[in-house]
């Protein structure tokens, strides 16, 4: 029987990190707004609450978006991994613009967004935070989950589903904000996924 060589695993382990940065690289798109509407968000009926493992999730509202992603972020180790393994930072409007978020620095951290800018913001503070969000996505499949993850920096994805407040019987909770123009904790969309796609 043949062993393999050490600098046969050694190519593969160089190709397949050559792949995984391929295909993680950011998305590049010309200046314009690519994802130019507004979120919707519509009325759900009372009681309505769905089950996810040992969770159950409460609907707030429905909720439609087309959105930019600015950043993604992967979690395994806290305990909201169980529901929420993968947040994606999202821009539309002004903020899935080349031309505004080549001035300013994204990242995502402790399921936190952050941006910053030298010298001059490229458009209102406001504009900027009610124009984007840190997304907790509550995958309802594993072929969801899947897509979601594989999801490229810059693309435009358009998923629907509800914003949910979640609960677990030990008395843990993480509720979904139900606007767009907050900031800081509490300010994130929880989102129940039901369907997903990478345009």
């Amino acid at each position: 029987m043949k062993t393999i060589s050490w600098r046969w695993i050694f190519v593969a382990l160089i190709l397949f990190g050559g792949w995984q940065h391929w295909h993680s690289r950011p998305l590049e798109l010309p200046p314009g707004s690519v994802a130019p509407n507004d979120p919707v968000q519509t009325s759900v009926g009372q009681g309505m609450v769905y089950q996810q493992g040992k969770y159950e999730l409460e609907a707030l509202a429905n909720f439609d978006i087309e959105a930019r992603v600015l950043s993604k972020e992967k979690y395994f180790a806290d305990r909201e991994s169980e529901l929420v393994p993968v947040d994606l930072a999202l821009g539309w409007g002004a903020m899935s613009d080349s031309s505004v978020l080549e001035k300013l620095s994204i990242s995502q951290s402790g399921r936190f967004y952050f941006y910053r800018w030298e010298d001059e913001p490229p458009r209102s503070p406001s504009e900027i935070a009610s124009h984007s969000a840190n997304m907790h996505l509550i995958p309802t499949s594993s072929a969801l989950e899947e897509k979601i993850k594989n999801v490229r920096v810059g693309q435009v994805v358009h998923f629907t589903g509800q914003l949910v407040e979640a609960r677990s019987s030990d008395g843990w909770h993480w509720r979904s904000s139900l606007t767009r123009d907050d900031t800081g904790a509490g300010a994130c969309e929880l989102v129940r996924v039901e369907s997903f796609e990478a345009l």
